[in-house]
């Protein structure tokens, strides 16, 4: 199928009001699309269903599941020309108001006292920008994703009883290829310049290495490897990654090993359920699908699924963009703040 037949069919299915979704992965070469042959809202029962999941961020609540079976597949090679530009300039237009900054940085400090008096080490803390939106074409928006951020997994999907998401995430939740495993500790952000060598403080160090060890700690009875550090660009952001790797086994499923993952402290924090009962109280509104995970699987002997960040959700005329940042004991709430503003930049270029 042409690429320009898949953006057809997209478009289509919006105006029916049909489900679907539109994902390239991370340096392919590919876009692949599942469209539902009707709008039943189907969710996962179980990990060894095949089709395409979306998961939210309380893995209280049930994912959506577009079955393998009740949809047509469609993929496509991405043309070479394909440049859909962003605009950088202008973005003062998305004015932000002094009253969510000072709430955003009181969210914070709570953190950081609740972090200090001993009941976590880390928590990740979020908020959610929405911003008026007057004619938005969702086809090129997501064209502007898969021809800007070749190192993320862009997506666009839909649902008319669920919502429409999009975005680009530079976090894998897990690979999965004929049962060998790769996961990666993400943490720390900077913002990517051509010209300043990539120095990573001790309080990203810290960040990072409190990632990697609770991944270690969740599967170590996998014997996995732990690979080396890297930077890892994503769009104007940069982050500290590792890569971890291993092997499912009959005794150890996927379901196992994604309820040992998700939510990760990249999205959640440490101990993960004190870490989960903080925000659920103290950021006063449902992430949703924000810091879910979404994507292929069982497809082939495959799962490929990635945290869903740097997403917005288009919902009554306004495009609502979720961001958020690890915090620690060292955290200093005006930082954390100006890295929210900094991650927020990578969507509002998409809508520009």
């Amino acid at each position: 199928m042409m690429f320009s037949t898949i953006i057809e069919k997209l478009e289509a299915s919006l105006l029916q009001r049909m489900p679907f979704v539109a994902f390239r992965k991370p340096n392919d070469k590919f876009v692949t699309a599942f469209f539902q042959n009707d709008d039943q809202l189907i969710f996962l029962e179980n990990f060894s269903q095949l089709g395409f999941v979306l998961a939210p961020f309380d893995n209280n609540e049930s994912a959506v599941l577009f079955p393998l079976d009740d949809c047509e597949v469609s993929q496509a090679e991405i043309p070479k020309d394909l440049n859909f530009e962003m605009k950088n300039n202008n973005l003062s237009k998305f004015n932000i108001s002094e009253k969510e900054r000072e709430k955003h940085i009181e969210l914070v400090q709570n953190g950081i006292n609740f972090i200090e008096s001993g009941s976590a080490v880390k928590i990740v803390l979020s908020r959610k920008e929405e911003i008026n939106i007057e004619g938005i074409h969702i086809s090129k928006v997501f064209q502007r994703l898969v021809s800007n951020y070749p190192l993320a997994f862009t997506y666009v999907w839909y649902h008319p009883k669920v919502g429409l998401w999009l975005g680009a995430t530079p976090e894998t939740l897990i690979n999965v290829n004929n049962n060998k495993f790769q996961t990666m500790a993400l943490a720390g952000t900077q913002v990517y310049t051509e010209t300043i060598n990539v120095h990573w403080g001790e309080k990203e160090k810290e960040e990072q290495q409190i990632v990697a060890n609770f991944i270690y700690s969740q599967i170590k009875d996998m014997n996995p490897e732990i690979g080396d550090t890297f930077t890892k660009r994503a769009g104007n952001l940069l982050h500290i990654c590792t890569k971890i790797t291993g092997e499912l086994t009959s005794k150890i499923r996927l379901e196992h090993l994604i309820n040992k993952l998700h939510p990760t402290p990249a999205i959640c924090g440490l101990p993960k359920e004190k870490a989960k009962d903080f925000i659920m109280e103290n950021e006063n509104y449902n992430r949703e699908f924000y810091s879910g995970f979404l994507g292929e699987i069982n497809i082939a002997n495959n799962t490929n699924l990635y945290v869903n960040l740097r997403c917005i959700q288009i919902k009554n005329q306004k495009a609502i963009l979720y961001i958020g940042g690890g915090i620690t004991r060292d955290s200093n709430p005006e930082n954390e703040w100006k890295e929210t503003v900094a991650k927020s930049e990578v969507m509002k270029k998409v809508i520009n």
